[in-house]
């Protein structure tokens, strides 16, 4: 077992059981879910039933990534998650992340009472998110992605290109260890095949020593294997947690909670047989 060092003292507990991370997207245009919880009190209300199901942290983004996304200002990034933030943070009993590449938005955002800075471009965009984690204490969630570069043709091989390079810059910063999980980042600029690549050989990422967050809920790569419209794609998200969860991941961000809960939960049952089998 890990202790992942969050800010404002707190801390979680990983390898024991399987993470939920529930996603409150408080965008106009998120893939899945964009519009549905851009208000405040309905994004609380979201949060709320999230953490009812299950979900162990509440990651709040104000900014689509979803590819050929409009980018919006940090202003508007800000003005759109603070006030869901302030109001988790003055629940009490969330453990807050903020789903940002800003070091500004989310120097705010933990000032509003987030716990965890969620990167899509693994401090390498603006390093200055590095600074802010070890400044405050917060976790680091540091994310792979193949968007604006030059990628090596093995994904595995680019992976730990590019994650290395994101772990020098936060340590250089004075990131602890303790603050940083890493996620390989499905689905950005990856293609199908090197996406299942990617899941096939996942086990091979725990050389680097972190604990592994996976998203995989709802993209593309899934329609490809079982069809269907975005929000059909929730036993494949389930069926993608389970073999990830076997090979090795420790914290899964998801949209539907509760299916992901119950298909983990058989999971970790089957890797705490494995244990006292001795396999």
């Amino acid at each position: 077992m890990t202790q992942w060092q969050l800010a404002h003292g707190r801390q979680i507990e990983l390898g024991a059981r399987a993470l939920l991370m529930g996603i409150l997207n408080v965008t106009p245009d998120s893939f899945s879910d964009g519009g549905e919880f851009s208000e405040r009190d309905r994004a609380v209300e979201h949060a709320r039933r999230m953490a009812s199901e299950g979900a162990d942290i509440i990651d709040v983004g104000g900014e689509s990534t979803r590819p050929g996304a409009t980018p919006v200002s940090a202003h508007e990034e800000q003005a759109r998650i603070l006030p869901v933030i302030e109001a988790l943070a003055g629940d009490g009993n969330f453990v807050i992340s903020v789903d940002t590449y800003r070091a500004e938005t989310a120097r705010l955002a933990v000032a509003a009472g987030a716990h965890i800075v969620n990167d899509v471009h693994g401090v390498q965009r603006e390093p200055d998110v590095a600074r802010l984690a070890a400044e405050t204490g917060a976790g680091l969630v540091i994310m792979h992605t193949g968007r604006d570069r030059q990628r090596l043709p093995d994904v595995i091989a680019d992976e730990f290109l590019f994650l290395r390079k994101s772990l020098e810059i936060a340590r250089q910063e004075g990131v602890a260890d303790a603050q940083i999980v890493l996620d390989p980042g499905f689905g950005f600029a990856k293609r199908s095949e090197e996406n299942l690549q990617l899941m096939a050989r996942f086990g091979e990422l725990r050389a680097l020593g972190f604990p592994l967050l996976v998203g995989t809920s709802r993209k593309r790569l899934l329609t490809d294997i079982e069809g269907g419209d975005k929000k059909a794609r929730d036993a494949g998200t389930a069926a993608t947690s389970v073999i990830l969860r076997l090979k090795g991941a420790a914290i899964f961000r998801v949209h539907n909670v509760a299916a992901n809960r119950d298909a983990l939960a058989f999971a970790d049952a089957m890797l705490e047989r494995e244990k006292v089998l001795g396999r």
